[in-house]
C-alpha cells in the first residue's frame, strides 16, 4: 500500500473510533461562516449566517477578505485603547504629564464618555481610573504579591484615582486629566466596544445575521438559519462556579447585546479570606457580598459591559435597585446558605426587566441543584471519568491506526523519525514531523539498525 493509502486508512480508523472532542454548536456548514482568533488578551468568535455566495472560489476570496477586515478592526481597537501597547492612544495619554486636552480618535473619546456616564449614574461604582488599585491588589499585569494593603496605603493610592479627574469631548475628540499621574484603563468596557465595532462592520458589509463574541461579551443581529427554519441566536450564561464549566441558561436573542461580570474566577486568598479581582472604587477594596455574577442585556455591548461591572460592584440589593432605576434587563446570580453543608455552594437568581420572569423559572426548575454538590470528594471521580475514557479511547485508536498501517505497509515501525511520522521535504530530505529533525542526521541509529539486520539475515 502506498503512503497515501496508509494515511487514508489511518484517517478512517481515527475518524470512526475517536469520540468527538469538539462540541458542535450547530452553527456550522454551508449556511454559516465562522471566524476565530485572539485579541485584547482573550479570544473572539464571529459567526455569519447566510454567507453571500455558494461558489467555492468566491467563498474563499470572501472569507479571506472578511477575516482580514475583522482582524484589521480589532487591531484598530487595540491601537486606540490598549494599555499593553506603548504606542496606543491610551498608553500615550497615560504616559503624558500634560493636563491639557490630549487629541484622540472619535472611538476613544466615545468610549471614555460612555465610561464617565456609567460612572456618574452608578454613583462612582464604575471607574476606569482604578488601575493603580488593581495593581496594588495584585490583579494587574505585574507579579502578584498576595498581601493586603493597609488603610493608609489605600488612601494614598486613591489620591491618584477618580473619574472626577477625567474629562472627554467629541468636537474635536480629546480627553483630559486634572492630575498628571492619572491613568485610564478601559478593559472593563473596551471588549464590549470591540464587539459593537465588529457588528457594525459586518452589517455595513451587507451581513445582517451575525453573532459576535469577544472574551465572553456578545452581540447578535438578525437570526440564524437552521434545518428547522430561521431561529434566534442563543447566548449562554455560565454557572458562576469556577470548578465546573456548565451553562445555567441558553438565552435566545435578536438584535441585542449581553455581557456578564463575576467574581468567581479571578481571586486570591490570604489567611483563609477570599479577595476578588473586582474592586469597589469608593472603598479601594475588593467587593465582599453574596453576588456571584451579573448579566446585562442592552442595545450595545459596550453599555452592557460597563453596567455589568458596575452592578457587580454594587451587591445584590443595590444592584437590583440601580438596574430598575436605569431600566436595565439583568440576571443576578447570588450565593445563599446551603442546608447541605458549609462546604457546598447554592445559588439563587434574581432578575429585572425582561429577565425577571426568566429568573423565576430558573429558581423554580432548580437549575443550580447539581452545582451545589460540585465540591464533594465523591464527585471528583465522576467528573474525571469522561476524561479518562476519552484519553484511553484516543490512545487505543491511535495504536490501532498504527497497527493497520504496519499490516498494510508490510514494514516494521522503526521509531518516530523512521516510522509513521516521517515526512519528505520538497528537497527530498526525510524529516520527522514530531521532532522536526532530519532523519539523515540520525546516522548512528540507522547504522545500528543496519548491523542488526545483517546479523539477523
Amino acid at each position: 500500500m502506498t503512503r497515501r493509502g496508509l494515511c487514508l486508512v489511518a484517517f478512517f480508523v481515527l475518524t470512526c473510533l475517536l469520540p468527538p472532542f469538539v462540541h458542535a454548536t450547530g452553527d456550522s456548514g454551508p449556511d454559516f461562516a465562522t471566524f476565530q482568533g485572539a485579541t485584547m488578551g482573550t479570544t473572539y468568535t464571529v459567526k455569519v449566517s447566510d454567507p453571500p455566495s455558494s461558489d467555492a472560489a468566491l467563498d474563499k476570496r470572501w472569507f479571506e477578505r472578511t477575516a482580514a477586515s475583522i482582524d484589521r478592526e480589532l487591531r484598530s481597537v487595540n491601537d486606540q485603547m490598549s494599555t499593553y501597547l506603548k504606542s496606543s492612544e491610551l498608553s500615550q495619554f497615560n504616559n503624558s504629564d500634560s493636563t491639557d486636552w490630549f487629541p484622540v480618535s472619535d472611538a476613544t473619546a466615545e468610549v471614555v464618555l460612555l465610561a464617565l456616564e456609567i460612572g456618574e449614574k452608578s454613583g462612582g461604582l464604575f471607574d476606569v481610573t482604578v488601575g493603580p488599585l488593581v495593581d496594588r491588589w495584585s490583579f494587574g499585569p505585574g507579579e502578584r504579591q498576595h498581601d493586603v494593603p493597609d488603610e493608609a496605603e489605600l488612601a494614598s493610592i486613591q489620591k491618584r484615582t477618580g473619574q472626577r479627574h477625567l474629562h472627554a469631548r467629541l468636537d474635536p475628540p480629546a480627553i483630559k486629566k486634572d492630575i498628571a499621574d492619572l491613568r485610564v484603563d478601559l478593559s472593563a468596557i473596551a471588549k464590549g466596544h470591540g464587539v459593537d465595532r465588529l457588528v457594525r462592520l459586518l452589517n455595513e458589509a451587507g451581513l445582517p445575521n451575525v453573532f459576535v463574541e469577544v472574551g465572553g461579551e456578545v452581540r447578535v443581529t438578525g437570526t440564524k438559519r437552521t434545518p428547522a427554519g430561521r431561529q434566534s441566536w442563543k447566548v449562554g450564561i455560565q454557572k458562576p462556579d469556577a470548578r465546573v464549566n456548565q451553562l445555567a441558561l441558553a438565552h435566545p436573542m435578536q438584535d441585542a447585546a449581553m455581557a456578564t461580570s463575576g467574581d468567581y474566577r479571578n481571586y486570591f486568598e490570604v489567611d483563609g479570606k477570599r479577595y476578588s479581582h473586582t474592586l469597589n472604587p469608593t472603598t479601594g477594596k475588593p467587593i465582599e457580598h453574596s453576588l456571584a455574577s451579573v448579566t446585562v442585556i442592552a442595545e450595545s455591548c459596550a453599555k452592557a459591559d460597563g453596567w455589568a461591572t458596575a452592578l457587580n460592584v454594587a451587591g445584590l440589593e443595590p444592584a437590583m435597585q440601580l438596574a430598575k432605576d436605569q431600566g436595565l434587563d439583568t440576571l443576578l446570580i447570588h450565593r445563599i446558605n446551603n442546608p447541605h453543608g458549609e462546604d457546598m455552594i447554592a445559588f439563587k437568581v434574581n432578575g429585572t426587566g425582561t429577565m425577571a420572569e426568566i429568573a423565576e423559572r430558573m429558581n423554580a426548575s432548580s437549575v443550580f441543584a447539581q452545582a451545589s454538590m460540585s465540591t464533594s470528594e465523591g464527585s471528583f471521580a465522576e467528573r474525571m471519568m469522561p476524561i479518562l475514557i476519552l484519553t484511553a479511547a484516543g490512545f487505543g485508536a491511535v495504536l490501532l491506526a498504527m497497527a493497520v498501517g504496519v499490516i498494510f505497509g508490510r514494514k516494521a515501525i522503526s521509531g518516530s523519525c523512521g516510522g509513521l511520522n516521517a515526512t519528505t521535504d520538497a528537497d527530498g530530505t526525510t524529516r520527522c514531523s514530531m521532532c522536526s529533525t532530519p532523519s539523515d542526521g540520525c546516522k548512528e541509529l540507522r547504522d545500528k539498525m543496519a548491523e542488526s539486520e545483517k546479523l539477523n539475515a
